[in-house]
């Protein structure tokens, strides 16, 4: 109702706006949030037509509220730049609050996106190391903007492209060769990715020693037993391509062990996959279309024999597609990678949620699709998240110097078991292990997915798991209070009492049923974005509102029985809205803690 009223304040605005400045061609207008609830319940911003109006957007603002005598339900309070507007939100509360709890896990959902397919890729791990910080913000994000797009009622298919072929992959395979001795995942007790994450860089550390060793001595490169690291990598490479026996049988081993490693990461994040792609399956998969595209004459083969495209349209130098004896590149290997996945499941939309780094991959891969003539090429996104660092600085696969997932996890779920024990909480929450588990898991995705995708972001364990401030802990201990005053409502007689929303009236009420109204417009607006920052700065604002209105305000024994049944209406609706967002973050919900 909320929403609808806002909608319409929107519309009679903007068409007193076409009228004021005798023009159709307006911006689209805004709608925002007083900062006070005082200043009103929608806040309208003129500044975008103070410059058509040749006036200041106070002055805008102050002529649109002028003009306005027919207008939707509300009290116009124009504030400076801004067109604000007041409703009576009591009035409105029990409608608000009786469709969240009535809709109950379906409340904030919609049905935009129903009948469309949408597929994600996201994760797309190297089998030469265990999962990192910068994986998990990657995962966490994939995973959240699954379960958004799912919240419109699309169809959804997560896809993980598994990077278990290439030179860097060679490497550690080398580096166990030469170094191994024989040593298993189970002879040392380590999960088989730490286990091969080790040699990678073992290889790296045998590169800088070799380095020194040729320093020291130019001649040792002259030894018959002097062997080069990169050469003997990429000789390992050949040889996998050519089918050699015993170093296919070392790269399956090791990729066996590492992806052991990793899907038990994946089950211990909560994330899951409706298909894999093997990039050992997939990297020939592209050299078919780019010799099509030879035909169709929209790309040319060099002098030197390469074949590459011309990028000039869309402001870049030209790629090479294949080399001149024919091997294939990255992009060579995504080209036909996407033609098959729209072959194994016709979507409407693909999203690759990958970094920033790789800006200019998708833009040349996206384009070269639409030459070659695939109409859905115009329905590929790329999702580009920022870097995740220590606050020491930059991690760096090949020195191991990057946060382990397992780790952090056992790390985050430590402290919040020792959280547990500080408060003597153990038989509350009874299994403190899962608990504190759960814990960790809500502290890690809630940290990663407050921030814009975008914008990179500095990654500080232990403020993620502190139970008060912009956390995830804070979330779940919010809602674990409102369970416990739910299960205490339980055991009061209510009997023949009945609720009134019109008795919400003080501001942290009148906030809260604004919260609950809004959450469907921010799940909309989330997943219409790709960015489940806007569910995590709905969820922490309405929880600060909670905890302010829960220490001032009596809820189960009120003025009036009345009255009391009315706020525990309201903390179930906005326990029923919290517990619907946690689902979108990755966030556990716990009744205790």
């Amino acid at each position: 109702m909320l929403n609808e009223l806002k909608s319409a304040w929107k519309m009679a605005i903007e068409k007193e706006l076409r009228s004021y400045l005798s023009t159709d061609d307006i911006p689209e207008l805004a709608i925002g949030q007083p900062p006070k609830p005082d200043m009103g319940d929608a806040a309208f911003p003129m500044f975008p037509y103070a410059k058509l109006a040749h006036k200041s957007p106070a002055a805008v603002a102050s002529d649109i509220a002028s003009r306005l005598a027919d207008h939707p339900e509300g009290e116009m309070i124009p504030t400076g730049p801004y067109l604000n507007i007041r409703f009576d939100i009591p009035a409105m509360a029990d409608k608000i609050i009786d469709k969240a709890i009535g809709d109950g896990d379906e409340y904030g959902r919609n049905d935009s996106g129903r009948g469309r397919k949408v597929m994600i890729e996201f994760s797309c791990p190297n089998t030469n190391k265990p999962l990192h910080l910068g994986h998990m913000r990657n995962d966490s994000l994939g995973e959240s903007v699954s379960q958004l797009i799912k919240a419109t009622g699309a169809d959804v298919m997560k896809v993980n492209l598994i990077n278990n072929r290439g030179v860097h992959i060679c490497k550690s395979m080398l580096a166990y060769k030469m170094f191994g001795n024989g040593e298993t995942p189970e002879s040392t007790g380590e999960k088989g990715d730490h286990f091969v994450g080790r040699y990678y860089v073992r290889f790296a550390q045998w590169e800088k020693e070799v380095e020194k060793a040729r320093e020291e001595n130019p001649a040792i490169a002259d030894d018959p037993s002097f062997v080069d690291p990169d050469a003997a990598a990429q000789e390992m490479l050949r040889a996998w391509e050519a089918g050699d026996a015993d170093v296919r049988a070392l790269w399956e081993k090791m990729n066996k062990w590492t992806l052991d490693g990793l899907f038990e990461s994946y089950r211990n994040m909560g994330i899951s996959f409706d298909k894999l792609y093997y990039e050992s399956e997939t990297y020939k998969l592209g050299r078919g279309e780019v010799m099509r595209g030879l035909d169709l004459g929209v790309f040319r083969r060099e002098d030197d024999g390469s074949v590459q495209v011309d990028l000039a349209p869309i402001g870049l130098d030209k790629k090479v597609l294949l080399r001149r004896d024919g091997t294939t590149l990255y992009i060579t290997q995504d080209i036909g990678t996407a033609v098959r996945r729209h072959e194994d499941w016709p979507f409407d939309s693909l999203i690759y949620v990958v970094a920033t780094e790789q800006n200019y991959h998708f833009k040349v891969l996206f384009y070269i699709l639409s030459l070659l003539g695939y109409k859905w090429a115009d329905e590929l996104h790329h999702l580009a998240y920022g870097m995740v660092n220590l606050p020491e600085g930059k991690m760096k696969s090949r020195e191991g110097t990057v946060v382990d997932a397992d780790d952090l996890l056992s790390e985050l779920s430590a402290l919040a078991k020792a959280e547990i024990i500080e408060k003597g909480r153990e038989n509350e929450v009874g299994d403190v292990e899962e608990t504190a588990r759960k814990i960790a898991l809500g502290a890690l995705n809630y940290y990663l997915l407050q921030v814009q995708p975008q914008r990179d972001m500095v990654f500080n364990p232990k403020d993620s798991i502190s139970f008060s401030g912009n956390t995830g802990p804070y979330l779940q201990y919010t809602a674990a209070r409102i369970s416990s005053i739910l299960r205490k409502a339980d055991a009061e007689n209510f009997d023949g009492v009945a609720s009134n929303g019109k008795l919400l009236v003080n501001d942290d009420e009148k906030t809260l049923v604004k919260a609950i109204a809004d959450f469907p417009e921010a799940v909309r607006k989330a997943a219409a974005g790709y960015d489940p920052s806007i569910i995590a700065a709905a969820l922490y604002d309405a929880a600060k509102t909670f905890s302010h209105y829960y220490h001032d305000n009596q809820i189960l024994k009120a003025e009036t029985r009345e009255l009391s049944l009315s706020r525990i209406k309201l903390v179930k609706a906005l326990l029923q809205m919290m517990k619907n967002g946690f689902l979108l973050l990755g966030i556990p919900y716990l009744e205790t803690m």
